[in-house]
């Protein structure tokens, strides 16, 4: 509302007939309302969109909503739309309940200061605590006295309750007025906003919390998606995103989502399996010729010619065992052969006869579960990718169930330590040597079967530099 409330006026000029220059005292004319008070829509408008703008342009909200997950984008976005609505309806009850409260009063004070006049025309004395020619008469009333008009009006300057004024011809160019506080029923206005503060707490509070279940729900199901997504990721391929959020109970976009990405694997797998075949096909048929080769190359007279022959096809042989190896890998069809075996002992008999020269540092020895051929399979590609691709001196550390393979080169290169070996790809750009990319393939591969983990790193330079693998097995 304004500060200063619109004049009522009583009487029938208000209703457009010319004043008259005196009241007349034998009847009273009708009470006619010429002035309203301003729309309550255009009242509650401008706070709810400053609160609006306020709340999107916050500089904390923004970055809360930003940065937080989705169960906590959901809960604010209620709490703000419950804030909102709540501040909208808040704004209509208050207004509504001040609009009716002040016409109420309006009307008592217009009907007292009419009885006022009938007692003082008839016994002269004035009640109510009515004064004649107050002083302290708004000038908005005193001009509607001066056309001989009956009239309310509210002085209110936000500072406490308004005061309601009435005002009415006396005769003999008197003016009786009466004014009383609003204070009873504005501290009845001041409990039912302090109802309406308490209410919409009570709702932003309530809808947060809704907010929260609701938002936490399906952020618990994108959170198991994307663990099982990960899973497939790493090879896992008995895991599947719609069984994992229990997309079979609840369907929804999420379980839309989850049977997309199912279809995706599905068909990734497939075809991974098409070409595993396919690898795994052309290198079982080129064992036979490069066997043949073997033996034919051995039958070569002596001489430098028939030793180059023989390191080739010794080389191709290599390969087509490696990648007939990866491809069984690839297949998880591969089982360990679990013994128990000392590992400290196990590295320092193995070390000599797979890389002579290598230094064996044991730490702590323990005593594990394992397959010994697999692990001597991991541990021999590892030094030999030290020897072929590193600088002396290559060490082998072995502390409980944890073996370190370092040598001091010029280290992995970045692709290896960002994504993991790949098969044909050795990185020959930032290291020197031969080889086809399939070693650290393998002992990544065998890892996996024996349920280790196996980790690469690059030393510090203030350290000496060199690659670094890292073998963790289970006890």
């Amino acid at each position: 509302m304004s500060a200063r409330e619109p004049v009522r006026v009583r009487g029938d000029e208000a209703a457009g007939e010319p004043p008259r220059s005196a009241p007349v005292r034998t009847a009273r004319p009708p009470v006619r309302r010429v002035l309203v008070p301003a729309g309550l829509s255009r009242l509650c408008a401008r706070p709810v969109r400053r609160a609006r703008r306020t709340l999107l342009r916050h500089p904390l909200l923004r970055r809360l909503l930003l940065r937080r997950g989705l169960r906590w984008k959901i809960s604010a976005a209620i709490a703000a739309v419950s804030a909102l609505v709540v501040l909208a309806l808040s704004l209509v009850v208050h207004n509504a309940a001040r609009v009716s409260m002040i016409n109420s009063t309006r009307d008592v004070q217009d009907e007292r200061i009419q009885s006022a006049l009938r007692i003082y025309e008839t016994t002269g004395r004035l009640v109510f605590y009515a004064r004649l020619d107050d002083p302290g008469l708004p000038p908005a009333l005193k001009s509607y006295a001066a056309k001989g008009q009956r009239a309310t009006y509210v002085d209110d300057d936000h500072r406490g309750a308004p005061t309601v004024w009435a005002e009415t011809p006396a005769g003999g160019h008197h003016v009786m007025s009466l004014k009383s506080a609003f204070s009873d029923r504005y501290s009845v206005l001041v409990d039912l906003d302090q109802a309406l503060i308490a209410g919409s707490l009570a709702v932003v509070v309530g809808g947060t919390a809704i907010g929260v279940l609701i938002g936490g729900r399906m952020s618990r199901r994108l959170r198991q998606a994307a663990v099982a997504a990960r899973k497939v990721a790493d090879g896992d391929t008995q895991v599947r995103v719609r069984e994992a959020i229990g997309g079979r109970r609840v369907r929804d976009e999420t379980d839309e989502l989850a049977r997309a990405v199912d279809g995706m694997a599905d068909a990734l797998q497939l075809r991974l399996e098409a070409e595993r075949r396919v690898t795994a096909d052309i290198a079982h048929e080129l064992r036979t010729p490069v066997t043949g080769l073997v033996t034919a190359a051995e039958l070569l007279p002596p001489g430098r010619p028939a030793e180059l022959v023989r390191d080739r096809v010794h080389a191709l042989r290599t390969l087509v065992e490696d990648v007939l190896e990866v491809a069984r890998l690839d297949g998880a069809a591969e089982h360990p052969e679990l013994q128990e075996i000392a590992l400290g002992e196990f590295v320092r008999r193995r070390v000599p006869v797979l890389a002579p020269g290598a230094r064996v540092l044991v730490a702590e020895d323990a005593v594990i579960q394992t397959d010994p051929r697999r692990l001597e399979r991991v541990l021999g590609n590892l030094l030999a990718n030290a020897l072929r691709h590193g600088a002396p001196e290559v060490e082998v550390l072995v502390d409980g169930a944890f073996v370190r393979v370092r040598d001091h080169g010029p280290g992995f290169p970045a692709d290896i330590l960002r994504e993991g070996p790949s098969r044909f790809r050795t990185g020959r750009t930032d290291r020197s040597g031969g080889g086809h990319g399939l070693g650290l393939t393998i002992a990544v591969g065998q890892t996996r079967v024996l349920g280790a983990r196996l980790t690469f790193r690059n030393a510090a330079t203030a350290d000496g530099g060199g690659a670094i693998a890292q073998l963790l097995l289970p006890r």
